[in-house]
């Protein structure tokens, strides 16, 4: 079992998303020599994958600054002070996609990036969905797509599914629906 001595730590930036530091550890099973590691803390998220009675997923197209581009996503969001994972997708379904979840199922979590981030995504299934008015941030650009399941599950092997949040929630989905 590996013995890391975390050393010391240093904030670098303090952010509205996220946070980052220097952390210096020590990893007792190799030698005494002192480590630096950037790490990026983050208060997690959480996305939701609408499923409709017809078996038609409802993902969003949104624009991604730091990718130059738009993805289609599952609908998600990161978790606020005070804000369970739970009530954080069910917020995210009704702003970005337009809908309100009668049924809401875990599907799990991922972490992220664990060589450099704490944050996690738990990912949860909505049924039972009722329309409502989208409420979208003022800095979000969201198309809403519909399309059936097994649409969608080939645009992942396509490569026009490429987030991995949703690429996580379709494919436990499909393996429930099985």
């Amino acid at each position: 079992m590996t013995r890391i001595r975390q050393t010391g730590s240093r904030e670098i930036y303090l952010g509205k998303v996220f946070d980052l530091t220097v952390d210096r550890f020590v990893d007792d099973d190799v030698d005494d020599r002192e480590y630096e590691i950037e790490v990026v803390h983050h208060s997690g998220g959480a996305a939701i994958l609408p499923l409709d009675a017809n078996g038609d997923v409802v993902l969003v197209r949104q624009w991604r600054y730091a990718l130059g581009r738009t993805l289609l996503e599952a609908p998600a969001g990161r978790i606020e002070n005070g804000d369970d994972p739970a009530t954080t997708a069910r917020r995210e379904l009704e702003e970005e996609a337009g809908y309100s979840a009668g049924t809401v199922e875990s599907l799990g979590s991922i972490l992220v990036a664990p060589g450099y981030t704490t944050e996690r995504i738990h990912i949860f299934l909505a049924t039972d969905l009722t329309p409502v008015p989208p409420r979208p941030d003022e800095d979000e650009r969201i198309e809403v797509e519909r399309m059936p399941f097994d649409e969608a599950i080939a645009r992942i092997d396509a490569g026009e599914i490429d987030d991995a949040k949703t690429i996580v929630a379709l494919l436990r989905t499909a393996a429930r629906r099985r």
